[in-house]
């Protein structure tokens, strides 16, 4: 039995492959979760960092459809980080109607902590693996989601996260 009180063990041979998928994956997401806890940061704070770190300059329009979720619901969120200056919004060029999202200093520093606590959570959630397994595995869950159509920006359960 473990810390929470479940037994751990190997999975039972009836044990169905996306049973195992979803517990891990819940698992993999509420440890995360309290990873980034400890950087005082939210995992859909923590999407839209992501996105605005791999594509500087997008509109808040274009990274709530990346996230999954309307562009009004995205707004708070992007208040809250421009607050703690990890953020910044500039007025698009292209389109002055729109704001381009950018990380501030701040905001890459943050990012580099972001970095290690995600090297930190795979490293314990995949310890039991060789690197040859890690990249096996990598490789066949990128052809899962692929095959399913996923987005590889953001957790698909940040939309209905962000309020």
């Amino acid at each position: 039995m473990n810390d929470r009180g479940v037994v751990a063990g190997p999975p039972g041979p009836r044990t169905g492959t996306t049973f195992l998928l979803a517990q891990l994956g819940a698992h993999a997401a509420q440890r995360f979760a309290e990873r980034i806890a400890e950087l005082e940061l939210t995992p859909p704070q923590t999407g839209l960092l992501r996105c605005v770190a791999q594509r500087p300059g997008q509109s808040q329009q274009v990274i709530a459809g990346q996230l999954g979720t309307t562009p009004s619901r995205l707004v708070a969120l992007v208040d809250g980080l421009q607050q703690r200056g990890l953020i910044e919004r500039r007025r698009n060029p292209g389109d002055r109607r729109h704001y381009a999202l950018h990380l501030t200093d701040a905001g890459r520093r943050c990012m580099a902590s972001i970095g290690q606590a995600v090297r930190q959570h795979e490293d314990a959630l995949c310890a039991g693996l060789s690197a040859a397994e890690r990249a096996q595995l990598q490789a066949l869950l990128a052809r899962l989601a692929t095959g399913q159509g996923l987005a590889t920006l953001a957790h698909p359960g940040y939309g209905s996260l962000l309020l």
